[in-house]
Order: structure tokens, then sequence, then C-alpha cells
């Protein structure tokens, strides 16, 4: 499925009728760590589609959650926006009443801006002429949407995010550096940006999708389409912030783009961890506009109420095969970006009880501190991670328990098939092998590198895409309290 999408420059002004750019408006000098670059780094992002879109989002299930989440959590259920204002440098996490007004303040600015800009600018999209009513530009505040990352409990520089929503609607375009651009202001202690762009077929028509996002540290996602906490998410621990905007030209039904959006996230930004800290502002945002032209993709319960006709399965099976392809690739780069990050380890476990108990393996040997820095000094160190396993949720039989490294699969399908990797064991059921330390060495030496268990106790699998953890992560987050600037989110 992989071979069908074709990548492309541009990420989230790659599809017909997206504008995109970023502006530097002195947000960060209130501080948000060593990563931000102190020079003149934008700071301040604005994505618009020329017509009205098709949203959705998943959001943090942090119990804290930001402003910007609160906002956006209300209006993605309508279904309907045309524009997102990012902010890096301060996260308006709890900052009370205050926070909230700013950000809906933010998307006023933000509509306001956007209209008087946009009126009389021609249309970008190269096959499709909006209708008038269309092109209004009488954009309410509530089809804008907001994010911010950065510092907590700070209170927003309101006349800097003014003066920053003011120039950048002025400055919005269609070029790969727009979107460069848009790219560099959603960044904090990110050290190379993170943006992706295909092409494909859908009933015929070409179409695209793109995105971009940030995060490197206080990651290890958990979203929900309404920022509640599902039970799965609620049996195990919290996991910078992550933010992830999506733009396509597909036309899909807001329902069918909110279910493939949680399918995608899924087994995406909801399958990495970093360090195990799950942000307050954590936020993916799609936008899909219809200029394709494709036939749009509804559900089974539009089709039966006579609105519409059923969309060909292939059609939304291709879709979703594509959004699942962009936030994977999306969800590993952060991964490999994660602060102070040398090695990326996945983490496949098989043959559990439950999915639930597969995912609580995982994430217990993820997010160990003692597996994590083996990892990044290159000890084999089994035993850590058996340990691990035994004090997680899931149920384990230590004499069932199988653990072993192969090189990294070039995609989970491979995997899921058995692969072609060897895989060498270092423990067979609860035992060691006769595998050699050295070897052993040697298979977790490479910068990337699969971890596999085998609990043999059921079918049930998960996958985690997690990180080291070394010198240079506490030396980043530890800060200096004699210099406020290096202080982190």
């Amino acid at each position: 499925m992989k071979n069908l999408f074709k990548t492309i420059s541009g990420s989230v002004i790659a599809p017909q009728g997206f504008l995109a750019g970023g502006v530097f408006c002195d947000i960060k000098r209130l501080g948000t760590g060593k990563g931000s670059n102190k020079e003149q780094k934008r700071d301040l992002a604005l994505i618009v589609s020329e017509v009205p879109a098709t949203v959705a989002g998943m959001f943090t299930t942090n119990q804290v959650c930001a402003a910007p989440v609160k906002v956006c959590v209300e209006r993605v259920k309508k279904g309907t926006a045309q524009a997102i204002v990012v902010n890096s440098g301060n996260a308006n996490a709890c900052t009370g009443k205050q926070g909230l007004k700013d950000a809906r303040e933010m998307t006023r600015i933000a509509a306001f801006a956007v209209a008087a800009n946009m009126s009389s600018r021609p249309s970008s999209s190269r096959k499709y002429r909006p209708r008038s009513d269309e092109r209004s530009y009488g954009l309410p505040a509530e089809r804008v949407l907001v994010a911010s990352t950065g510092r907590i409990g700070v209170t927003m520089p309101m006349a800097n995010v003014k003066r920053g929503i003011l120039a950048v609607a002025k400055l919005l375009g269609n070029s790969s550096n727009h979107a460069a651009h848009a790219v560099e202001a959603i960044m904090t202690s990110d050290t190379r940006p993170k943006q992706i762009a295909v092409e494909f077929k859908l009933g015929g028509r070409t179409v695209r999708i793109g995105g971009i996002c940030k995060g490197a540290g206080m990651i290890q996602p958990g979203m929900s389409a309404n920022g509640q906490r599902p039970a799965a998410l609620s049996q195990g621990g919290l996991h910078a912030t992550m933010l992830c905007f999506i733009t396509t030209d597909v036309a899909v039904e807001a329902r069918v783009l909110q279910a493939a959006l949680q399918k995608a996230v899924a087994q995406s930004f909801n399958r990495i961890t970093v360090d195990g800290d799950m942000s307050t502002n954590d936020t993916v945002l799609v936008l899909a506009n219809g200029l394709a032209g494709n036939r749009r993709l509804v559900g089974r319960a539009s089709s039966r109420a006579g609105s519409s006709v059923a969309s060909p399965h292939r059609d939304l099976i291709t879709f979703q095969a594509a959004l699942n392809h962009v936030c994977l690739e999306l969800a590993r780069m952060i991964v490999r970006d994660g602060e102070g990050v040398h090695r990326v380890v996945t983490v496949r476990v098989n043959g559990a009880k439950t999915i639930a108990d597969a995912d609580a393996a995982a994430r217990a040997v993820a997010n160990s501190p003692l597996v994590k820095t083996s990892w990044h000094g290159g000890d084999p160190n089994w035993g850590r991670i058996i340990a691990a396993l035994g004090y997680s949720p899931a149920k384990i039989v230590e004499e069932k328990v199988d653990i072993g490294y192969s090189s990294a699969f070039a995609s989970d399908a491979s995997a899921r098939r058995g692969g072609r990797r060897k895989i060498l064991w270092s423990l067979k059921h609860g035992q060691p092998t006769s595998a050699t330390f050295r070897q052993l060495c040697a298979a977790v030496a490479p910068k990337e590198f699969d971890l596999h268990i085998h609990l043999n106790l059921g079918a049930a699998s998960a996958v985690i895409y997690a990180a080291d953890l070394t010198e240079a992560y506490v030396d980043f987050n530890k800060g200096d309290v004699g210099d406020p600037g290096s202080l982190g989110g």
C-alpha cells in the first residue's frame, strides 16, 4: 500500500487551496528552554484553507489541559474550520480564565487578519475557483483553531501575539518556503523540522495529504477526540508537547475524517515515547477542504439517509492508509529528534493475553529509566527488561518469556508477517540462551534496532516507538535557575 503514495515537497501547502506562513514576534523571550534558539527564530504560524474545510482533532488526555486545547475541543465538534494559529514559546497552560480569554482572542485576531488580507487575494488552487459565498471571508472566529507550546504557567504576551498574527496574515503563501517558515515557528526544543507530503489517487483523482509536527521532550501522547481519558489510558501512568497539523484536499465527511484520524493517531502518535511524560497541550488537527474534487468520502449512515452515495470501500482504505503513513512518519521523526536521544528502539510485544496487557508490557519496558540508560550504553541487559515486564500490570509468566533483538524493520507490516530479519534471542522461556555477550552487544549497537518480547500467553500484540535516556537529556532538562531563559516548559 505504501508504494501507492508518492512523496512530494511542500508539507501543509502541498494540497490545493492551503496557505501558510510564520513570523518572529518575540514570544520566546519569555523563556522556553535552550533548544528554542534565542535569535529571531519564528515563533508564530498560521495555516489557512482558502475555503471552509472539514475538521477533525485529537487532544491530550492529561487532566490538566491548556486553554487552546479546551477551545479546540469545542470547535472541532462543529465539523468545520478554516484556519489554525499556532505559537511557540508559551504553552498558555495553567493560566486560568485569562488563558482562555487569550486563546479565544488569538482566534478572533486571526479571523480578522485573514479576512482583511484574503478577500482580494486570487485563489491559489490549480483546478478550483470557489463560489463567491465561499470566498466572502467574513470569517467567524469559531472557524479558527488555536494551539500553543512552550513554558507552562506564563501569561500570553498578547501585544506580541497580535503583532505577529497581523504580520503573518500578510505573508501567507503556498511555496515550500512558506511551509518551512510555519514549521520553524512551531518548534521549541526540536533540532530539525518535521514535515511530509504525499500524493496519490482517489477515485481517479490526484489528491494530497501534507503535515508538519513538532516535539522532542515531554513526549508520550495519549490523545482522544474529546480530551477525555479512555479506560485503556486510565489504567496506566501518565504519559515538550507534541503538535501536529495536517492538511488535505480530499473531500471527506467530518465523521469519516474523525474516525480515520483516531485510527491513524492510535498507531502513531499514541505509540511513541521519549520520556514518558504526557503534555498539557498535545494536539493533532486535520483540515480537509475537498478541492481535489474526488467523490466525497462518506459513512454508511449518510448513505442510508439518502444524502449521498456510499464511498467505494477501496477509496476509504486508500485514504486511511495514506493518513496512517503520514502520521506514523511524523511520529517517528519526533522520537528520532527526542531531547538527547542517541538510540531509537521499537519495542514489539507479542503473545500477550490481552491487548491491554501487550500495551502495558511494552510501555513498562519503553519507559523504564534502567532499560533506557542501558540502551544508551549499548548494554543488552535483558534482566532490566524482564524486571520491567514483571512489575507492569500485564500478565507475565517468567518461564514463558522470550526476549530478543533484530535490526530495525522497514515497516510494521513486515514485522507482523514474521519479517526477514533474524532475531537474536537473549532469553528463551525465561532462561538465557547461548548467545554470547559480544553478539548481543553487536545487536544493540545500531542507532536503531527492534526489541522483541514474546510473552507466549495469547495472541495480542503492541508496538511502542521508544528512545534511550542520555546524560544530554538530563543536562538539557535540569536547566539553570540562575538563568531563567534556560529553563524548559
